[in-house]
């Protein structure tokens, strides 16, 4: 495995422009929703955050919308594919323009390890182009008919994966002189045929194809769950929020910010089940842009950052622990406005209340407590 130096200059081609009909998805599976995302953003936010210095993405006839809504906000070139692969990766390399190296990839293996890219790009020194492979572990039978006629070697060959490196002039080459009307089933085919070599590096698991419907629905749902506690000092002279909703009473709650203690726990529950750290590493006290804030901004933060990490909130239960002010009047507001934060249906919001039967800060009514336990489930 190579060292993993800082790339050379390199722009990427996504292959995003078939049908995937054998997904059983109400679109192409290529824009269908997978760990949070479409499939086709998590291969181009790879490619970018790697430092492609250009991403184009082949998309079907008639896709522009479904492509531009999959990929907002992100820096990509859209170009129309063609009848075959062999066309779409023609057409895109066109616009591609000029580049010294370039990765070609399919949408449908949308999670792309950065390693694989650098052991790509650095066997481009010496070969015009690399191709990831994996081991065929299984015995191999040659089918006639439906009767084994025979078997293969399985120690010479090997598994083909994507994204593909090639020298970014080999390859354009490679695809003007293919025979048109001819589809490769790779583009290492179409540089072979050509009299390009290719490199073999190590693949890797993760880039598996989506194909099947299962694909979509492989792993088991994956629940994880955190747990969020918070306490805030009741002062005279400030506005008491609680909940993300503003609350009649003759003290409020101290801190930095707004210091919703409820709001608060729940981020930290949030932060907790996707191991993102905690309240203060996204919003430190320290800094002066969160002096009074609203504890709107840090629950959806919090719940952008679940949705980063491929998952979505379940549910919520927050308990407050206090003697004053009555929690009951305003539960179903508390309830409402958390739920649309979080983006969840009230149903899957529990606001509850207890006391300390006066004992200890929260039963002296010098402070506000709160637990919260958060749910996130797998997209």
């Amino acid at each position: 495995m190579a060292d993993h130096l800082p790339h050379p200059s390199f722009a990427a081609i996504v292959v995003a422009a078939g049908k995937g009909v054998r997904a059983g998805q109400p679109l192409p599976k290529q824009f269908a929703m997978w760990r949070g995302k479409p499939v086709v953003r998590h291969s181009v936010e790879t490619f970018l955050a790697e430092g492609a210095a250009i991403v184009v993405v082949a998309i079907p006839p008639g896709g522009e919308k479904l492509a531009e809504d999959a990929l907002s906000g992100l820096q990509v070139t859209l170009v129309e594919g063609g009848d075959t692969r062999q066309e779409s990766v023609a057409r895109a390399l066109d616009a591609v323009g000029d580049a010294e190296h370039v990765l070609i990839h399919d949408a449908a293996r949308p999670d792309v390890p950065r390693a694989v890219i650098a052991d790509l790009l650095a066997a481009l020194d010496s070969h015009e182009g690399a191709i990831p492979t994996l081991p065929v572990v299984d015995s191999l039978a040659i089918d006639t008919g439906g009767v084994m006629s025979g078997s293969a070697n399985r120690d010479v060959l090997r598994r083909v994966q994507t994204p593909q490196a090639f020298r970014f002039n080999a390859i354009r080459e490679a695809h003007r002189a293919w025979t048109a009307g001819l589809d490769a089933g790779d583009d290492a085919q179409v540089l072979r045929a050509h009299g390009g070599d290719v490199a073999l590096v190590d693949g890797d698991e993760r880039l598996k194809k989506l194909t099947f419907a299962e694909d979509f629905v492989s792993e088991a749902p994956d629940v994880r769950t955190g747990m969020g506690f918070d306490v805030h000092r009741l002062v005279a002279g400030e506005e008491l929020w609680l909940g993300g909703i503003r609350i009649e009473h003759d003290k409020g709650l101290s801190g930095h910010s707004d210091a919703d203690v409820a709001l608060h726990t729940i981020v930290d529950a949030l932060l907790g089940a996707v191991a993102r750290g905690d309240i203060g590493d996204h919003f430190p006290p320290s800094d002066p842009q969160w002096k009074g804030a609203s504890s709107d901004k840090f629950l959806l933060h919090a719940v952008k950052l679940v949705g980063e990490a491929g998952y979505r909130v379940g549910n919520i239960d927050l308990t407050l622990i206090c003697e004053e002010p009555k929690i009951g009047p305003h539960r179903d507001a508390m309830r409402a406005r958390i739920s649309e934060l979080a983006g969840v249906d009230i149903d899957s919001i529990s606001v509850k209340a207890t006391t300390t039967e006066r004992l200890g800060f929260t039963g002296r009514g010098e402070g506000i407590a709160a637990q919260a336990v958060a749910t996130v489930i797998r997209n």
